[in-house]
């Protein structure tokens, strides 16, 4: 038996018009898409039960993750709060020369970003834009 192929039967009389309606795609709003992608996100739920408990496909539901972890799923807010961890250097600091104009001066320090891929260590003065991008890369 062939089950590639699925057709749904729909009586001809006059409650038809009801099992046609039942039919169509149902569409949802990004507000009603975000709220489900952000109940996947709670430690320890599940998307299949989410996406079933709402009348979804889990494959949907997953695509709409993708997409808000993209920030494609209307307006989320852009700034994430992320784990920080400050140490004391127990090694002593290098000697540094300065330059000899106080407007020239910079912040010098040492930035060490852990990720689960991947380690990032900036020292000296950081180009926040350089700083950027190559997190920009690290998250790709």
């Amino acid at each position: 038996m062939d089950t590639s192929q699925q057709a749904a039967v729909v009586p001809k009389d006059r409650d038809s018009s009801v099992a046609l309606k039942q039919l169509k795609r149902q569409r949802r709003s990004i507000t009603e898409k975000r709220k489900m992608v952000e109940e996947t996100l709670v430690e320890g739920a599940s998307v299949a039960r989410v996406a079933r408990a709402h009348g979804v496909n889990a494959n949907q539901v997953f695509y709409w993750r993708k997409l808000y972890q993209a920030g494609r799923l209307g307006t989320t807010s852009a700034a994430r709060l992320l784990p920080v961890r400050v140490t004391r250097e127990t090694s002593p600091p290098p000697t540094i020369s300065l330059p000899e104009h106080p407007s020239q001066r910079s912040s010098f320090g040492t930035i060490h970003i852990e990720l689960r891929q991947a380690q990032l260590r900036i020292e000296g003065n950081a180009d926040p834009a350089l700083v950027r991008v190559l997190l920009e890369c690290l998250r790709a």
